[in-house]
């Protein structure tokens, strides 16, 4: 599975907004790595940040 799939099914599957350190353990995925495709997610309108520092599928 390519790692932005990742990351989005795991937001997906929590039901809940998550911190990038969250879905960096969920996913099993480098904190950093995630952190850089939060962003391009973001960018791409695809999740969206309810609170500071924790993100959510849209």
């Amino acid at each position: 599975m390519e790692t932005k799939e990742l990351i989005l099914t795991t937001m997906k599957a929590a039901g809940k907004p998550l911190k990038s350190g969250e879905i960096a353990d969920l996913a099993q995925l480098e904190k950093k790595e995630v952190d850089k495709f939060l962003k391009k997610l973001k960018d791409e309108d695809l999740i969206a940040s309810p609170k500071r520092c924790y993100y959510s599928t849209k």
